[in-house]
């Protein structure tokens, strides 16, 4: 399994508990995929945080994602130099809506709704649409 990508603990266990072997020795294994630098959390944090980004996902979403895998980081623990979320989000609104800002509350309402669904915060948003106006 670890040879295609990176995975977190939980996601090995669950998927070695769902083949059947023992608790103990899922732990013991663990343990030793650790010790050896075959497995690591914070590699799989990183490997999947960047990933995300590329997919235009934004820090709320990755953040909770990867609470979802069990790697308990924070998203600030993640990135070694925070990505700049703003341009991001810029981009993906070019990629989406293009250049022209919404004509109207309705409008501005669904973009916002996919910008947050996306994780992008509230202010991250507003920010944004204020730039375009």
């Amino acid at each position: 399994m670890l040879a295609r990508r990176e995975h977190s603990q939980r996601e090995l266990f669950q998927k070695l508990s769902s083949k059947g072997f023992e608790t103990n020795d899922i732990r013991a294994l663990l343990e030793e995929f650790v010790q050896l630098n075959w497995q690591s959390d914070q590699r799989f944090a990183e490997s999947y945080g960047r990933s995300r980004v590329y997919k235009g996902f934004g820090p709320i979403r990755i953040q909770q994602e990867l609470k979802e895998k069990g790697v308990d980081t924070h998203i600030n623990d993640v990135f070694d130099e925070q990505p700049d979320w703003s341009a991001l989000l810029s981009d993906l609104h070019v990629k989406k809506y293009g250049q022209q800002a919404p004509d109207s509350m309705k409008e501005r309402a669904k973009r916002t709704r996919f910008f947050q669904h996306k994780g992008f915060t509230h202010d991250m948003i507003r920010q944004l649409f204020n730039q375009l106006s």
